[in-house]
């Protein structure tokens, strides 16, 4: 018998893997770290959530229309948060010279939006799991040669009941 679904690529070894699930789209590359689920919410600080979310607005940056530059940054990034690259897409637009892009991570993604005339870049940070994406925030302030970085962040999927019972004790702390 002859299955239906495609061969998938395994993009840390880059070997082929039957892919034989029902609910999945032939000719889509997947990640497998393992052959058990797991569990990659994060319980920190006494919070449960799926991952942290970091919004950077870049002022005052420069090389934000280099695409080599760009790219080579969010390699950076991605290394020295631990995360792991499956692909890195950029587009260079002109006339400009903005440049709008992803690293998409096993872990999630970052994004990148840059305005050279304005001398501004938006990042998306996204990173689920045991990696470290406030470690980014120094590589993008170097890449870009500035210190005026306004950074959010937001905590992913943050289970109610933490956030509930949290927020009860900060009430009590105001009574």
């Amino acid at each position: 018998m002859t299955s239906q679904y495609k061969t998938r690529y395994n993009f840390r070894s880059m070997t082929k893997n039957p892919d034989t699930s029902p609910n999945t789209v032939p000719n889509w590359p997947t990640h497998v770290d393992s052959e058990k689920s797991q569990d990659l919410f994060i319980k920190a600080d006494g919070y449960d959530y799926a991952g942290t979310h970091l919004l950077l607005d870049c002022w005052d940056a420069s090389q934000l229309d280099d695409l080599q530059h760009i790219e080579q940054a969010l390699r950076d990034a991605v290394d020295v948060s631990g995360a792991t690259l499956l692909h890195i897409h950029l587009h260079h637009f002109t006339p400009n010279g903005g440049v709008s892009g992803v690293a998409v991570l096993a872990e999630s993604h970052i994004s990148i939006h840059t305005w050279p005339e304005r001398d501004y870049a938006a990042l998306d940070v996204f990173m689920c799991g045991e990696t470290e994406p406030k470690k980014t925030i120094d590589v993008f302030a170097k890449a870009f040669s500035t210190d005026n970085i306004e950074v959010t962040e937001h905590l992913r999927g943050q289970d109610k009941k933490t956030v509930n019972k949290n927020k009860l004790k900060l009430t009590e702390l105001n009574k």
